[in-house]
């Protein structure tokens, strides 16, 4: 299958300039996508683009990814109602090695004819002046061809800067300064950079008339059009520093049955035989989450490791075991993916020297950490055997000493199944 057969099936393709199908077709071919350096890690809005240029190098054609360390200090208009913050070229430079990183836990950058390269549009841009810029590129676009475009046309109103004005021109020159000394003929991006991408290719037609061609892809949207690439607690990133890979693999193992029946086709490398005999045994037992399940391993291990991916596991399913197996699970949680699991979890604070003198359940519940509201309702509950410490079930009786203590540093309660309060031992 190649390249465009393949963006095709996976539901990967949303525009495509005439006979972009053709030159992939016709020979190996080099194309590039530009990435956002606001930031020194991607998130999974990004992993669009990068599956992209990972099926672009296994197809056999070169992938560039392009850091905009110029137009970075511009600010895309795209998708945007506010001008963004400008950053500095320490900044840029700090938030280039970051996603450089990422991208090789995906692209080849070392070996073969179509070893992936990274590129920085600062390293073109650094020595052009305002006049050579307006000569060399101003002079070929016109006006008119400029405010067509749809991330002018819906800023018009509000009001946009000429630096941000000027940005497809900016883009544009990457195309043309890509095309021109690195022979690279396609551009890949979301659909909302359609207009600045055919800005490119007009410019490489009037400057040089090359061959340029372009392809898009549609942007992600949860079923019910939410956001795609936010939880409820923010963004989600490829850095495990910014987002835990529990956090991360909870992430996927959330989605719908409809998003991951889509998930799965964008973000991994399953072939088509594969991924629709998933989704039928899905459908037959969509309790089971097979989709889900199948997904949240896939990214997590390609993104973290293998490692993280079995830690996820064994975390995600310690809320749901009980007995000794629940214990023991609990007592050999690292103290950072304990507090991934149970961040937003209501929590109170006990000093070490009260824990380590003993305290009753009752006042625990209720005094120390007022997780119950009464001694009543402590007495009620542990009657009903509803109250269990670190997973264990305990009656009104007990004691609640240091041996209780989970890494020095925490005791889990538990009312029924679901409801939790941690206490952090000081």
């Amino acid at each position: 299958m190649n390249f465009i057969e393949e963006l095709r099936w996976r539901g990967m393709i949303h525009d495509m300039m005439p006979g972009t199908e053709e030159q992939f077709a016709k020979e190996k071919t080099a194309a590039y996508i530009g990435f956002d350096p606001t930031s020194d890690s991607l998130g999974v809005g990004n992993l669009v683009q990068v599956m992209i240029l990972l099926h672009l190098q296994q197809a056999g054609h070169k992938p560039f990814a392009l850091v905009g360390g110029a137009t970075g200090m511009v600010g895309d208009p795209s998708g945007k109602s506010d001008e963004r913050n400008l950053l500095d070229a320490e900044t840029l430079q700090h938030n280039q090695a970051g996603i450089e990183k990422q991208l090789r836990k995906f692209l080849n950058f070392d070996n073969g004819e179509n070893a992936a390269e990274m590129v920085n549009n600062y390293d073109w841009f650094k020595e052009m002046s305002f006049l050579d810029f307006i000569r060399d590129v101003g002079k070929h676009i016109s006006i008119n061809y400029m405010l067509a475009k749809d991330s002018v046309k819906s800023r018009l109103e509000t009001g946009m800067s000429f630096t941000e004005f000027s940005y497809q021109l900016v883009q544009g020159y990457d195309f043309y300064w890509l095309n021109t000394h690195k022979n690279c003929k396609v551009q890949l991006g979301g659909s909302d950079q359609w207009g600045n991408i055919v800005t490119g290719t007009e410019l490489i037609r009037r400057k040089s008339g090359n061959e340029a061609y372009a392809v898009t892809t549609p942007l992600i949207k949860k079923a019910d059009g939410t956001k795609f690439g936010k939880s409820a607690s923010g963004n989600i990133f490829l850095d495990p520093k910014k987002t835990s890979p529990y956090k991360f693999y909870q992430f996927w193992l959330n989605a719908t049955d409809e998003d991951a029946e889509n998930y799965i086709k964008i973000f991994t490398l399953k072939p088509k035989t594969e991924i629709n005999e998933l989704i039928k045994e899905h459908q037959q037992s969509p309790h089971l989450r097979i989709l889900q399940k199948e997904l949240a391993k896939d990214i997590t291990i390609r993104v973290h490791s293998v490692e993280d991916y079995e830690a996820a596991l064994n975390a995600s399913e310690i809320l749901f075991k009980t007995g000794q197996e629940a214990i023991d699970g609990l007592k050999n949680l690292p103290a950072d993916l304990f507090e991934a699991i149970f961040e937003g979890v209501p929590q109170s604070t006990v000093p070490k020297k009260e824990v380590e003198n003993g305290i009753s359940i009752i006042d625990l519940l209720v005094t120390t950490t007022h997780f119950l509201s009464s001694n009543g309702e402590a007495r009620r509950a542990l009657k009903e055997n509803s109250i269990s410490v670190n997973k264990n079930k305990v009656n009104e009786e007990d004691t609640i000493t240091f041996s209780h203590v989970i890494n020095d540093s925490y005791i889990l309660l538990q009312r029924g199944k679901k409801n939790y309060f941690v206490v952090k031992v000081n």
